[in-house]
């Protein structure tokens, strides 16, 4: 699955609470994730190679999954 991270998303994982965070790690976590996500919906609980607890707010569009933002913890 395509997996595609907004502007929005890559700006945020410049702030310190979700230093740490990398691409892969997100791109990981959005492809756990089981089934169809018709509307934006907040997955909690993934873990970056660094430790970091993090969530994505995600949802498919026809070109493949958008990764809308991050919330590290």
């Amino acid at each position: 699955m395509r997996v595609i991270i907004t502007e929005h998303a890559r700006k945020r994982l410049k702030d310190v609470r979700q230093e740490k965070i990398t691409y892969a790690d997100i791109i990981n976590a959005a492809r756990e994730i089981p089934g169809c996500i018709p509307t934006a919906t907040r997955f909690k609980g993934f873990f970056a190679k660094s430790g970091r607890i993090f969530d994505i707010v995600a949802k498919d569009i026809s070109s493949g999954r958008l990764v809308i933002t991050v919330i590290g913890k």
